[in-house]
């Protein structure tokens, strides 16, 4: 991946795309969004909205929802690349860590995450913009029973 102040440069899509979806979740509070665009040489740019409309170029309509649909390839490659996006690779560690034997139990048992991750976030008292709000008001956030 090259670096420039205003676009970035991938070998593949899906790294734009991961690069995108990981910008616009961390600038979710501004009017700052990023997309995906092709490169010049047979590449793929992650850019910042004003950046392509300066460009006159749009954005690829390529950006998923999330990643609920996240394939064992894609999860695959993520790991394989040298030049790993930081988020996927901390997300990644975080299992790497972890047991077989508890990895197991956690699948067979069918131990909810979400809901423990939800349940973490409210012990850490945010809210959905990572701000402090007290543990009510984020296990009413979080701990919902839906």
């Amino acid at each position: 991946m090259k670096h420039d102040d205003y676009l970035e440069i991938f070998e593949t899509q899906q790294g734009a795309i991961d690069r995108a979806m990981w910008l616009n979740f961390k600038y979710r509070l501004t009017d700052i969004r990023f997309g995906v665009i092709h490169g010049k040489d047979n590449d793929w740019a992650c850019v910042e909205k004003i950046t392509a409309d300066e460009m006159g170029v749009p954005f690829l309509d390529v950006l998923p929802d999330n990643y609920s649909q996240m394939t064992y390839s894609h999860i695959q490659n993520a790991k394989l690349e040298h030049d790993l996006l930081r988020h996927l690779q901390n997300i990644a560690n975080i299992f790497s860590k972890i047991d077989s034997e508890l990895l197991l139990y956690i699948i067979y048992s069918k131990i909810p995450l979400e809901k423990l991750l939800c349940y973490e976030l409210a012990s850490r008292k945010r809210d959905e913009k990572n701000r402090w709000c007290g543990f009510e008001k984020a296990k009413e956030i979080w701990c919902t029973e839906n």
